[in-house]
């Protein structure tokens, strides 16, 4: 029975080591999306949605998504927080203030500038087949506030992004990346 003892805390050992290795890239690629003001005391939330780490600042930061092109960790406030639960549930949002999301590593490639759920290109939906810069995402409670603001990246400066839809908003290009 003594031979079996090594191997056992090998395993007992590499197993929690593995796991905390894991979620420690979790959190730097989650935090990576955001300046270190807000990622040092944010939440950090894995896709499937379990917490990673607690935070106590009220953003909460998702890493890179696994099953998207190019790297798009985000970190949103209590207002982009429930515009996302919204656009993954397919309902209408609830924006009672102006809210903020980061994505300062950039975002995912293949994308729709009209459609909030287009799949692929098609004639009139404005495909962006790149990967975005990184960016500032805004959300404002009434999206007639945003009527006459350009409405696509063609400038390169900001834009809104899905104007005839209930999940518009502005999306704000920069160069920064932070330094994580």
């Amino acid at each position: 029975m003594r031979r079996f003892t090594w191997p056992l805390v090998v395993v007992l050992l590499f197993v929690p080591m593995a796991a905390l290795a894991q979620s420690q890239e979790v959190v730097a690629s989650a935090l990576s999306s955001a300046p270190a003001s807000i990622g040092e005391d944010a939440t950090v939330m894995a896709w499937d949605m379990s917490v990673v780490r607690e935070g106590t600042n009220g953003w909460t930061c998702f890493p890179d998504n696994p099953e998207t092109e190019g790297n798009d960790p985000m970190c949103l406030d209590g207002e982009w927080l429930n515009w996302a639960d919204a656009w993954i549930n397919k309902t209408e949002p609830s924006v009672g203030r102006i809210g903020f999301g980061y994505m300062l590593q950039g975002a995912a490639a293949g994308e729709s500038n009209v459609d909030p759920y287009a799949d692929g290109p098609t004639a009139d939906n404005e495909w962006m087949p790149e990967p975005g810069p990184p960016h500032i995402m805004m959300v404002v409670p009434n999206g007639e506030w945003l009527k006459g603001l350009p409405t696509t990246p063609d400038g390169g400066g900001p834009w809104v992004m899905w104007k005839d839809h209930a999940l518009v908003h502005v999306m704000i290009p920069t160069t920064r990346k932070p330094p994580h």
